[in-house]
């Protein structure tokens, strides 16, 4: 399904089109759900990075030697939520599951909130609360991206993903800055409090994207909103979708190859920073000024530079990008693994992930079926990206007993980088040949549907 059937924009946005149109390809008829789009991810993520450096510095608590544990009970999590989620989105319409999934999230931040007003110094509350957000994290933007697969084309997501993913990219400078602010001067359960509300704004956004059927309409409403059916099947159908797909498996192996280099990473600068400083405020001061440097210019990146990227060369070098700088991030590390070096290779890592490697992993999945974009894309970004955290994170500690540190790591880390590459072109190309076979089918059927009239 392409944008333009939600509706076209009045004649008082045009001035609003020449603006956009001087950083992003945007049609008239594109400029709401493409606004509405950037707003909602930045609601997101700004909830987010609200949380993450608190989350960052409680996950500490315990020693980074616990860091293992909490990715695996993290995963754990995932594997009891996940059959959840696929419950919901089998009985339910997307205009009814993702306001109740977002509810239930903004209750249980409004129930932290409240914990860390009464306990804001418990060891236990802190590794809850990491899980917790690390959960939360992932269902609502892996939600957000299911449904703008199922709004935008492939075509349209090549062009206005890299600008919508600046949106979060927005929100993730603001929500430090919230942070900042907000745990000065109302301590820790403002953060939660804050990150709920702006789940509720998020929501708002949602519901201008993807209106609910008129009730008055009936069966007519619903055939002219076909996509806000319940997609019916089998709870762990997302599995099933996976197991059958060469396609989808493909993206589970590139989404664990991305996780593993991530965990080993993240590892590493828990090491770094727990040696490096001392206490949970410093800490929470140095994580929440690298996410604003990465923020920084993965805005900068997304507004100038991804569009015209994917639409002059393509899939294949955004996706193959992240294996080559994560490459370059652990030989920097390994030959000095200082706090400077560490900040400048997250920074330059992360902010070419969410850039320009994120908004391209994306639109491999506008070429699935609806069922696969919601079931198999939250099983793989869920389940199979937490699962791969925790198989990381045990193999960290594994080779860290055994004497093997992060030069090791970095000579093995460029065969499985090249191979990684490997798998970026076969993504692209399959992605490629997908589209072009979903055009000719819907070319064939308009043909046929006018010589029928």
């Amino acid at each position: 399904m392409a944008i333009p059937p939600l509706g076209s924009v009045p004649r008082a946005a045009s001035y609003t089109h020449r603006l956009l149109r001087r950083v992003v390809a945007v049609e008239p008829d594109e400029v709401k759900a493409v606004l509405l789009g950037f707003a909602w991810f930045g609601c997101l993520l700004s909830g987010y990075y609200l949380l993450r450096p608190l989350r960052d510095a409680m996950g500490l608590v315990g020693g980074p030697q616990e860091l293992r544990w909490l990715f695996t009970a993290t995963f754990v999590t995932m594997l009891l939520l996940v059959p959840a989620f696929g419950f919901l989105v089998t009985k339910l319409s997307p205009c009814r599951f993702v306001p109740l999934a977002y509810r239930l999230f903004a209750v249980t931040l409004l129930a932290f909130s409240a914990a860390m007003a009464l306990h804001a110094d418990s060891v236990w509350l802190g590794r809850t609360f990491f899980v917790w957000v690390s959960v939360f994290n992932l269902f609502v933007v892996s939600i957000f991206w299911s449904v703008l697969d199922d709004c935008f084309s492939s075509e349209q997501g090549r062009r206005l993903f890299g600008f919508i993913a600046a949106g979060g990219t927005f929100g993730t400078i603001v929500g430090p800055a919230l942070a900042a602010a907000a745990v000065s001067v109302l301590g820790p359960m403002a953060l939660a409090l804050l990150a709920a509300l702006l789940l509720e704004v998020a929501l708002r956004c949602f519901r201008g994207i993807y209106p609910a059927p008129s009730r008055e309409g009936g069966d007519s409403a619903q055939a002219a909103h076909p996509q806000s059916s319940p997609l019916g099947g089998q709870v762990w159908a997302g599995l099933s979708l996976i197991a059958r797909s060469p396609y989808l498996l493909g993206i589970c192996a590139y989404l664990l190859l991305h996780t593993a280099a991530s965990t080993f990473l993240y590892f590493e600068q828990g090491r770094i920073v727990a040696e490096s400083l001392t206490d949970t405020v410093s800490r929470t001061r140095y994580f929440a000024a690298v996410d604003f440097s990465v923020s920084s210019l993965t805005l900068a990146l997304q507004v100038f530079l991804t569009g015209r990227l994917m639409k002059r060369f393509g899939l294949v070098l955004c996706l193959a990008i992240l294996p080559v700088v994560t490459v370059v991030a652990f030989g920097a590390l390994a030959l000095a693994p200082t706090l400077l070096v560490l900040a400048l290779v997250q920074v330059a890592r992360r902010a070419l992930d969410y850039a320009i490697a994120r908004p391209a992993r994306e639109v491999l999945f506008t070429v699935v079926s609806r069922e696969e974009k919601y079931k198999a894309k939250n099983a793989i970004e869920t389940l199979v990206y937490r699962g791969g955290d925790a198989v990381s994170g045990w193999l960290s500690s594994a080779l860290s007993a055994v004497g093997v540190g992060l030069g090791g790591i970095a000579v093995v880390a460029m065969p499985v980088a090249a191979t990684w590459c490997a798998l970026c072109v076969w993504l692209a190309r399959r992605q490629d040949r997908m589209r072009q076979r979903a055009d000719a089918a819907t070319t064939k059927e308009s043909v046929t549907t006018s010589e029928a009239t």
